[in-house]
């Protein structure tokens, strides 16, 4: 389509028809024109993925005799992400479709899922290129955070020009675009025995045993001693299953958090505040954070706490230490 961004019409009243086809300009453009991404694929940016999220497998390192590295394949949306400049090319689809949306009322966006998948590696030195189309726009649906349209776009990353240029990966993105609900007046009581309850089996029994008895429990390799959380019927480390706990110190500091605002979720009070705790012993364990909203920060230093919601399930929540 001709004119890109320029010929939808964001002007005057919206109905589902009208929605539909301003949306059908966005799927008759197609496919958008390769965008390269601004720098070849180099050994520094793959340094700083590799240690935010603490991958360690040696295939993602420097090659010792100054070899081209892989990336990692999970990397692939980081080599072709926008930087701070807020234009968009005239024929981004996802862009267009957001603005088609909002002028329609529906302000708020949810990302839903993310599937990629791997053709092949990428080497360091290859520049990577990315084309976008709409892949599909499903709604109105009715859901927890209100009425919206889902809304699929379909990128694929590309190595080479013309008739050499290869499919490396692909992601299909989708979001809801929907107007938020109104609020449901405030429950005079939170019937805490609807939690949603977490998953029991004999890999994790001796987790809620501990609970409900005041111990916060970590899963041991007997075999060689490692800890590990969440449990698991083999050991990463030596691949044994002779399995035991010990008992941590409840103790740890936050290392990233939350607060969960909407959708409503049976038996709880919202806003929730929920993070990733850094506990004394070296392991990462979610949670929920009673109170201290307001002064909880990354770094926060806190004391796991224990509730009963009823004879079969008492939760480990944390409390900020002042």
């Amino acid at each position: 389509m001709s004119g890109g961004l320029d010929a939808l019409d964001l002007s005057g009243d919206w109905d589902h028809d009208r929605i539909m086809a301003e949306v059908e300009k966005m799927f008759a453009m197609g496919e958008t024109s390769p965008r390269a991404a601004r720098d070849p694929i180099n050994q520094p940016m793959i340094n700083n993925w590799t240690e935010a999220i603490g991958e360690t497998d040696p295939r993602y390192a420097s090659s010792a005799d100054g070899g081209a590295g892989i990336a990692p394949p999970a990397m692939a949306q980081v080599w072709t992400m926008y930087g701070l400049d807020p234009t968009r090319p005239a024929d981004d689809p996802l862009h267009g479709t957001m603005q088609i949306f909002d002028a329609a009322g529906f302000s708020s966006v949810l990302g839903t899922n993310c599937d990629q998948t791997y053709l092949r590696d990428v080497r360091v030195g290859e520049h990577v290129s990315i084309t976008t189309k709409l892949e599909s726009v499903v709604g109105p649906k009715v859901t927890g955070v209100g009425e919206g349209y889902f809304v699929s776009t379909l990128n694929t990353w590309w190595v080479g020009d013309g008739a050499d240029r290869e499919a490396v990966a692909t992601m299909l993105f989708r979001v809801l675009k929907f107007k938020p609900a109104a609020r449901k007046p405030a429950e005079a009581k939170i019937d805490r025995t609807k939690l949603v309850r977490p998953q029991m089996n004999r890999d994790t029994q001796y987790f809620w045993d501990g609970t409900a008895v005041g111990e916060l429990r970590i899963q041991k390799c007997n075999a060689c001693g490692e800890l590990r959380h969440p449990p698991g019927p083999m050991c990463p480390s030596c691949h044994a299953h002779d399995r035991g706990y010990v008992v941590a110190t409840g103790k740890g500091t936050v290392f990233s958090f939350l607060v969960h605002h909407a959708p409503y979720l049976p038996g709880k009070e919202l806003p929730a505040t929920l993070a990733l705790i850094e506990l004394e012993e070296g392991l990462r364990m979610i949670g929920e954070v009673q109170g201290g909203r307001e002064t909880i920060t990354v770094g926060s230093p806190v004391q796991v706490v224990f509730e009963k919601i009823d004879d079969s399930l008492t939760l480990a929540q944390w409390e900020v230490i002042a």
